[in-house]
């Protein structure tokens, strides 16, 4: 892929698309794809992972008050790490997303996002997200106990592992970049 190029990246869940959004591909570094959300590009999003059902209606979101650049690689994590800034490009931290492994289909980057999250400060003070949500995905049968185990040790390896800073911290987008719509075709599997 190409900078700039538009990447559909989407959270899967029993064949439905739980939430998606279009992010534009900044590089390839360390083997692992370099992505950019911007205020202002639109996603779509099934709700909570806790609250959703299928068949649920994804509704339309648009980004606001941060960018954000996510370092993600294809097959073997089960994260991906995003750095965090305010709509005047002061750092506010780094975010651990736990999910599936990666897979790239073209310009659609999929996965299953697993709702326990970590937020990093700038400072390195870290905290777990979302856990009421993880624990209502345990308890609604969409994760069973020994999966949200691993998932939550995958956290703690991660936490362990300490990869920020990134070397990306200081990093800027071009500025003829604007804000993406979401293609007709968002929802197909």
């Amino acid at each position: 892929m190409n900078a700039g190029e538009a990447v559909l990246f989407r959270s899967i869940y029993g064949g439905q698309v739980v939430s998606c959004g279009l992010m534009r591909y900044v590089d390839e570094s360390e083997g692992r794809h370099v992505l950019y959300v911007q205020p202002g590009d639109e996603h779509r999003r099934s709700g909570a992972w806790s609250d959703w059902n299928p068949g649920t209606v994804a509704h339309r979101h648009v980004w606001t008050r941060t960018h954000v650049l996510w370092l993600v690689r294809e097959g073997g994590d089960r994260h991906m790490l995003g750095l965090f800034w305010g709509e005047d490009w002061g750092f506010l931290g780094w975010y651990v997303n736990l999910q599936a492994p990666l897979v790239v289909r073209g310009g659609r980057f999929e996965t299953t996002d697993w709702a326990l999250d970590v937020w990093v400060e700038p400072d390195g003070i870290w905290e777990w997200k979302d856990e009421d949500h993880f624990a209502r995905m345990v308890e609604r049968g969409f994760l069973e106990e020994e999966t949200a185990a691993e998932i939550r040790a995958e956290g703690e390896r991660v936490i362990a592992e300490r990869p920020w800073p990134t070397g990306w911290e200081d990093w800027r987008p071009p500025s003829d970049w604007e804000p993406l719509p979401l293609p007709e075709d968002w929802h197909v599997v």
